[in-house]
């Protein structure tokens, strides 16, 4: 398993509306609270996405790809820790994992890789390099590049 150097804890309450009639989290609201917690990741770095964004001219960093494993359900009242890092960086994307665990222990690990966008005069996606900064904050001179 990596160890980075840079990770973040987010604490949330399962709410009926993340729930399916059966009281169960409801798959896709995992990757509403995963994309929380990259950005609760990235503000604790001190790149809040609202002005970074702004400062750094992007549109943010779209999700190109995602995977779930789940272990045990989550259910309608858990209290739930997800636990957010950076496992690689590339030139303009970074792979993040997030373990997400209740009062059992760890219940579902998920991985998103996202790149560092703007859009071109064409209305296009583009990836733009991620600024040496920003990797900096997240100790990234231990991971692969």
């Amino acid at each position: 398993m990596i160890n980075p150097p840079f990770k973040n804890l987010i604490r949330l309450q399962i709410e009926w509306g993340d729930c399916d009639p059966a009281g169960i989290v409801f798959y896709p609201n995992y990757f509403r609270m995963f994309n929380a917690a990259t950005d609760a990741l990235f503000a604790a770095a001190g790149f809040e996405p609202a002005t970074a964004f702004t400062r750094f001219g992007i549109i943010g960093y779209p999700m190109i790809d995602t995977s779930a494993a789940f272990s045990s359900p989550n259910r309608f009242g858990d209290s739930i820790t997800i636990l957010s890092f950076i496992a690689r960086w590339g030139r303009s994307s970074f792979d993040v994992r997030h373990q997400l665990s209740n009062a059992a222990g760890e219940s579902v690990q998920s991985s998103e890789k996202r790149v560092w966008a703007t859009v071109d005069e064409a209305g296009r996606l583009q990836a733009l390099p991620v600024p040496d900064e920003v990797r900096a904050a997240f100790g990234a001179d231990h991971l692969n590049t």
